[in-house]
């Protein structure tokens, strides 16, 4: 989201909040989403549940050339 302008919300008597229509469509939320809530001292953070399908690949590229901790095997 370019434009980091708070947009305040307000929490209804069932704690529920609408997520501002800019901050949606910067963000891509769709109906249905699932996101982890997450408190983060005096601040929510919500994280979007990714499925499985949508992480293939994302390590594609990476670097492997670093070194690795020698393990135990006994």
């Amino acid at each position: 989201m370019e434009n980091r302008n708070m947009a305040p919300v307000t929490v209804s008597p069932k704690y529920q909040v609408v997520i501002p229509k800019e901050v949606r469509q910067s963000l891509g939320v769709r109906p249905g989403q699932k996101y982890e809530v997450i408190p983060d001292d005096d601040q929510i953070v919500l994280v979007p549940v990714r499925d499985i399908r949508e992480l293939r690949g994302f390590l594609k590229g990476m670097s492997r050339d670093m070194e690795r901790e020698r393990k135990d095997r006994t």
